[in-house]
Formats: C-alpha cells, sequence, structure tokens
C-alpha cells in the first residue's frame, strides 16, 4: 500500500516509519522542513518526502493521487498554553482538505484516551480533532492512548528526570490520578494491524496496558526497578501553576509541555473497552516491562526518537532555516583554528559532543550556564542529546539546536536556544589541511547583547580555546 505518514518527524512518526518499510509500503513522509528530518541515508532512498505546513494554505498539488492509507500524528498542545487547539482544528481542517481529491481509504488517527466525565482542554481538542477528521471524505480508525512508556517519550523522560534525580518529592495531587499506560511497541502494534482492516473503520478503540495505576505508583514501580530509593510526600496547595514550574525545574520537558501536561494529569484517564487488543490479537506489555524494554534500548544506545528533538522543545518554535546562514554584519565573532594530529578522531569528537560526553573544557561552568538559563526561562541542558555519536539536522544538543550536520563535509552548526539578548551560532569545521575551525558568532540585540558578549569574553577564552585544544589534539 501507499501510505501518507504525517508527522514523520516527530516521536510516534519516526518509530513507525521503519516498520512501514519494513512491512514493503510505500511511504510519503509529510514534513514541515525536509532539512529538519533526522534519518538515516538507506532510509531517505526508500521514501518520499514532502514538504507541508497544515496551519499554511492548502496546495493540492503537493500530495501523491495515489495514497491508499494516512496517518494523522500531528500535535500542537506543546507549543502553547493558550491556543493550540486552535491550530489543531486548523490542521485537521487543512488535513480533510488536502484529502478530499485523493482517493484515500482509511486514516488512522492518534489521539488521547478520553474521560467523557471531565476533559482537560488538551483533550477536548483532541475529541474535537477527532470529530473533524471523521467528517473527511475516507474511513477513520482512531486510537485513544493514555500514557505512552517508552525511551525518549515525554511522559517516560519526565518520570527518569523525578526519579533518577530526587530522593524525596514534595508532589501535588495530581500524582494521584488513575491512569492506564502503554509501551510504545504496543502502539506501534495497533498502529501497524490497523492498516486496512476494515472491522477497525469509523469507529474509536482505547489502547492501553493491563495495569492501572496512579502516577505515584508508577513513579514508586519504576524506583523499585531502577533499585532507587524514593519517599513521596503528597501536598494540597500546589496550584496547577506551581505543578507546572515544579516539573519545568525539576525535569526536561519545556514550560509549555509542563503546563499542558498537568492540565490533563488531574483527570482519570482509563480504559473503557479492550475490543482491539481481541481483535488484532495483541498481548499488551505491562508497565514493569514497558519500563525495562526502555531501557534495554537505551542501554544498547537504540533510541530512535525522542520528544526533546521535537522543535516544540526549544525557545523558537519558527522555521530554523532561516538561521542556517550565519550572518557577519552586526556580529561579535570569536574565531579559533588548530591543526589536527588526528582528523578522524576530531571529527568524531565534534559529532560526540555535549550530552553526557559534555563540552570537553569547563563542563562545569557549562552546567552552571544551563543552570541559570533553567532558572531564567530557557531550555538548560537537561534536553542532552539522543544519540552519543550520531547528529542529524534538527536535533537538539543541550541548549543548542543543529541547523547542519554534514559529516562528509565535515561540518556542524548549531544555533543557540537558551536565553541570550540576541542570537548565537556555535560552528564547527575541519578543512582539507585538517584544521579544525571553531567559530562562535552573536549577533546582539541591543546595549544588553554588548554587554552580555563582553561580560562573557574571560569566558570564552578558557573555554573555547580549552575545547578546540581538547578536540583538536589526541
Amino acid at each position: 500500500m501507499k501510505i501518507l505518514l504525517t508527522g514523520a518527524n516527530g516521536y510516534i512518526g519516526m518509530r513507525l516509519l521503519p516498520l512501514l518499510i519494513e512491512m514493503e509500503h510505500e511511504v510519503v513522509c509529510a514534513v514541515r522542513s525536509a532539512s529538519r528530518f533526522s534519518i538515516e541515508k538507506e532510509v531517505l532512498e526508500k521514501i518520499e518526502i514532502v514538504e507541508i505546513d497544515f496551519l499554511e494554505e492548502v496546495d493540492n498539488n503537493l500530495l501523491p493521487k495515489d495514497i491508499d492509507v494516512a496517518y494523522y500524528l500531528i500535535h500542537s498542545m506543546t507549543g502553547s498554553t493558550t491556543d493550540f487547539d486552535d491550530l489543531e482544528e486548523k490542521s485537521a481542517l487543512n488535513f480533510n482538505a488536502y484529502l478530499k481529491n485523493l482517493s484515500v481509504k482509511q486514516v488512522i488517527y492518534l489521539t488521547g484516551m478520553v474521560n467523557e466525565d471531565e476533559m482537560s482542554k488538551h483533550l477536548q481538542s483532541r475529541k474535537k480533532v477527532g470529530d473533524i477528521l471523521s467528517q473527511g471524505n475516507f474511513h477513520l480508525t482512531c486510537l485513544q492512548a493514555g500514557i505512552i512508556v517508552g525511551s525518549g517519550s515525554s511522559s517516560f523522560e519526565i518520570i527518569r528526570d523525578l526519579c533518577e534525580k530526587l530522593p524525596v518529592m514534595i508532589t501535588p495531587r495530581w500524582v494521584n490520578t488513575k491512569t492506564q499506560p502503554i509501551a510504545i511497541r504496543n502502539v506501534l502494534d495497533f498502529l501497524t494491524l490497523s492498516i486496512g482492516n476494515e472491522k477497525t473503520y469509523d469507529d474509536s478503540f482505547d489502547i492501553s496496558g493491563p495495569d492501572v495505576m496512579t502516577y505515584k505508583t508508577m513513579m514508586l514501580e519504576y524506583c523499585k526497578i531502577r533499585g532507587l530509593n524514593l519517599h513521596i510526600v503528597g501536598v494540597p496547595f500546589l496550584s496547577p501553576k506551581l505543578s507546572s514550574y515544579w516539573l519545568y525545574f525539576m525535569t526536561s520537558t519545556s514550560y509549555m509541555l509542563a503546563a499542558n501536561l498537568v492540565d490533563s494529569m488531574k483527570i482519570e484517564v482509563v480504559s473503557k473497552d479492550n475490543r482491539l487488543e481481541k481483535m488484532l490479537e495483541i498481548k499488551p506489555l505491562t508497565y514493569t516491562e514497558a519500563i525495562k524494554a526502555a531501557f534495554d534500548k537505551i542501554e544498547q544506545n537504540q533510541v530512535l526518537s525522542s520528544w526533546k528533538d521535537s522543535r516544540v522543545s526549544g525557545r523558537f518554535t519558527s522555521d530554523l532555516n532561516k538561521y542556517i546562514k550565519v550572518p557577519t554584519h552586526g556580529c561579535l565573532i570569536d574565531r579559533q583554528e588548530m591543526k589536527s594530529d588526528n582528523p578522524k578522531a576530531s571529527l568524531e569528537k565534534i559529532w560526540s559532543i555535549g550530552g553526557k560526553k559534555g563540552w570537553y573544557y569547563g563542563n562545569k561552568l557549562w552546567k552552571f550556564r544551563g543552570f541559570l538559563d533553567k532558572l531564567f526561562g530557557g531550555v538548560g541542558l537537561r534536553r542532552g542529546r539522543t544519540h552519543p555519536n550520531k547528529i542529524f539536522t534538527g536535533d537538539s544538543l543541550d541548549f543548542w539546536r543543529v541547523l547542519l550536520a554534514d559529516k562528509d563535509e565535515k561540518r556542524l552548526l548549531l544555533f543557540a536556544e537558551m536565553k541570550v539578548p540576541g542570537e548565537a551560532w556555535l560552528e564547527f569545521y575541519i578543512d582539507e589541511n585538517n584544521i579544525v575551525h571553531q567559530t562562535a558568532t552573536f549577533r546582539p540585540k541591543g546595549i544588553w547583547g554588548r554587554l552580555y558578549w563582553y561580560s562573557m569574553l574571560p569566558f570564552h577564552y578558557f573555554i573555547f580555546a580549552g575545547m578546540l585544544e581538547r578536540i583538536a589534539k589526541s
């Protein structure tokens, strides 16, 4: 079959794509920017890529006419705390308009599990999207999931951050809310086995694991699996706003995502039917099995995707392509170079920078800068990196965003998503003479931008020089 995969560079889409290829489907990936599609070259050769922003005006010439099945994996929750529902409605309407003149038989929509008695703004928005899609000229299969547990998922990474870093937690009341988590591999089972299955047409199904748990028991079970001691003290006075700040400062999540998650976490969502798992003969993993499976992937460095690489995990939600041409006019520049005594090793060091590896010199200062950034509303260093030695254009890298990663050209270009009074770039490049070039460019915004740059010069002198030497020398 020919399948349209929207949200192809999102957390679910990146996991689903190799499975669809393995099943020998023709896959058309719809992404906002092809340059930010973080996949291996051998996968690129097997798919078709179409650049579509479903919030922009519809262009009916963009999609192939012979698509059989489409996945709707578009989500705007993390991009805003106020108008994400309007954005989601517009995306769904435009999606229907794109498919209006095509012969698509089925659309598979992954959404959140609904509590009909009480719904958060997030779940109301997701339900409205489902209502809009149901009016399209295709059969709709709606899969309603609760908390998704897997390496790189926002829910898993938040629990991981909290449990690994805090031996004692003072928690809000929503930690006692019941939910029904599901392993990412089971979500993918439901998504793939529903393709072309007429029994799933024009219907909605809850998909979940077998365990009904509170967020508190999920954290305690995580600690049991990991051999950690955790004491949880519940308090009644943490408001939703304070809870959002608590998640923001204690985990790698953005404030916008934290606020929307807290809004949803207050509401119990438990599966009301398991018809689909019987219909498709799927036996969902338990929560314990899902956690262990996630760590199997982490320990083998096989994390295929992470919510942290999403554009909305950072400071800028606009198109980052406009920053790829590093400016020179009105900029302050720190340019250094050094001959490499082992160019291959130097390139590997550049491709492994950040995350657990650190920045090779003055790591305590880098961590302190990350702490200050988080304190003032930035992303901090907690995002880390998804792969220990692979970098793709569009990835997050601590408080940077990868604008260009071309290993053949031996060039890496990063754009700062930290809170700074201006715009900052950091570039590494190894030329044909094996000279490592390291260039920090800052375009200040007003007098405060210039004061910031000059106040940082003493640190730049030691940190950038030390970092370059560690990269260039064995």
